[in-house]
């Protein structure tokens, strides 16, 4: 059970690292979309910024695209960055829940095995008083039976 809770967890890391992946592959396709496509992005950096800005919806208004082709690139960076960026935020969020799912299974499973080992020392009582009913005193090893001493 510990193996298979390991098991998510590393799946679910590793979809955060590929939203990650994917979102700085989509961030450098819209930096070089944006700098080939509008006439005042001049560099590379200028169009990450741009299509930064664009996919996470932030809109400073220092740069905005003007080219038709770039306002219909942006459309499509909105909607790349918006889809990216929710699975990265769901990968973060599912980490957490699961972490704090798990805090409460364990806390739960403690509570439980207290209870089960009360419940055993018991009857370990109840069968005890029952055999001393039965049979009389129950002698240990270490100490012979009068019975049985010379």
């Amino acid at each position: 059970m510990k193996r298979s809770r390991q098991r998510r967890l590393h799946l679910m890391r590793r979809g955060l690292w590929y939203s990650l992946a994917l979102c700085l592959v989509i961030m450098l396709f819209g930096g070089a979309g944006f700098w080939m496509l509008e006439p005042q992005v001049n560099t590379l950096q200028e169009g990450l910024w741009l299509a930064f800005t664009t996919a996470a919806t932030v809109g400073y208004g220092d740069m905005v695209p003007h080219t038709q082709a770039g306002r219909v690139f942006a459309a499509l960076m909105v909607l790349l960055g918006l889809a990216v960026l929710s699975l990265v935020t769901a990968s973060l969020a599912a980490i957490f829940v699961e972490q704090e799912v798990e805090d409460e299974v364990h806390t739960e499973e403690r509570q439980i095995e207290h209870e089960l080992m009360r419940e055993i020392r018991a009857l370990r009582e109840q069968v005890r008083a029952l055999d001393q009913r039965l049979n009389g005193p129950v002698h240990t090893a270490t100490q012979p039976s009068e019975k049985t001493r010379p």
